[in-house]
């Protein structure tokens, strides 16, 4: 596998979020994430650091190779986006490191206008950090009018909530983790099941559909910090860890995970590939971007390429839509404190 960068940002504080549009009407467009500790100056009625950020919205054509920067916006540093289509609007929903879920709107402008955002600190509790979110139907979902999100925080909490017509509602919220829940995803085949992860090295299953949310599994296969989830297939969930292993497990039997393969540097984020959905773009924080194979039977995992381009933590990470014309693959990667995005091709 062949991988050459294409163009190279300085993102100007450090990126850590990176994703790229699902609706239909914009699919050259992506969004990148920052995170900066401010440090507090002689105001000592002020926190002694502030977390703020930004929000790149990028346009690049694949086919002309043009890159431009459509709009920024500041914020709250910003830990987790994921795009969401409702009722055929384009929606980008934000974790903030102010305990709050930010939803903005893509227009036909080339402008993200914020709509709406939720608190999740129920107390005002500045210092609890939104860690990562997930939604439900993101994909193919233009006729809906009602959207399911999911989201979890530094407190180990998670919360499940509802978008309708461009408003946020929290639903419920509920203890999963004994430190960080780093990460939440929805089971992609089953939507009463969420998935959660935590420093605590617990991965947990719930059933969502009590009034009460129900743990069903409490899975301790992994070693460190559970930090990624994706919902490959029916009955394959695929996960990162800070522990450097990539585990495929088989939803129907948890004892043990089907097979793993070792990325070094801990995996922060997996992402699929939109044209082929056996190749995995995986962010190894210390070590690199990797780019693994999964083969029919979901039970292997193959290293096929390695992206060192990133000098700094490897985090957020994606693949464009849609191919070349020349049949080669875009791919997005970004690093903190070198505060670097590159675009790359990559041709199989």
């Amino acid at each position: 596998m062949d991988i050459k960068t294409l163009h190279t940002l300085d993102t100007q504080q450090p990126a850590d979020c990176l994703e790229w549009c699902t609706h239909p009407d914009f699919p050259h467009h992506f969004i990148c994430g920052t995170y900066h500790l401010e440090e507090g100056e002689t105001d000592f009625s002020q926190p002694p650091t502030r977390r703020i950020g930004r929000i790149y919205l990028y346009k690049y054509d694949m086919y002309l190779d043009d890159l431009e920067l459509l709009d920024t916006i500041e914020t709250a540093a910003i830990l987790d986006a994921k795009w969401l289509i409702v009722s055929n609007k384009c929606l980008l929903i934000a974790a903030s490191a102010l305990s709050e879920i930010l939803v903005y709107e893509l227009k036909n402008d080339d402008r993200l206008h914020l709509v709406d955002s939720i608190n999740l600190a129920s107390d005002g509790d500045e210092n609890l950090l939104t860690l990562a979110i997930d939604v439900r139907g993101s994909v193919g979902s233009g006729s809906m009018h009602t959207e399911n999100l999911i989201a979890s925080d530094s407190r180990g909490m998670v919360s499940l909530l509802t978008v309708k017509h461009n408003k946020i509602v929290k639903e419920r919220t509920w203890k999963a983790h004994s430190f960080e829940a780093w990460t939440c995803a929805f089971d992609k085949w089953n939507p009463n099941v969420v998935y959660t992860g935590g420093d605590d090295t617990f991965m947990h299953v719930y059933d969502i559909r009590a009034p009460d949310v129900q743990q069903t599994i409490k899975n301790k296969c992994h070693i460190a910090g559970v930090t990624s989830f994706l919902s490959f297939s029916e009955n394959c969930l695929i996960t990162g860890s800070y522990d450097e292993y990539l585990r495929i497990f088989d939803t129907r039997s948890w004892r043990q995970p089907v097979t793993d393969l070792q990325l070094f540097g801990g995996i922060w984020r997996i992402k699929p590939s939109k044209c082929n959905r056996k190749l995995l773009l995986c962010a190894c924080m210390y070590k690199n971007f990797s780019v693994c194979r999964i083969n029919d039977d979901h039970n292997e995992l193959k290293l096929i390429a390695e992206f060192n381009k990133h000098e700094s933590i490897c985090y957020g990470a994606d693949w464009a839509p849609n191919r070349l014309c020349n049949g080669g693959q875009v791919m997005i990667t970004c690093s903190f404190y070198d505060k670097k995005l590159c675009i790359s091709s990559v041709h199989e």
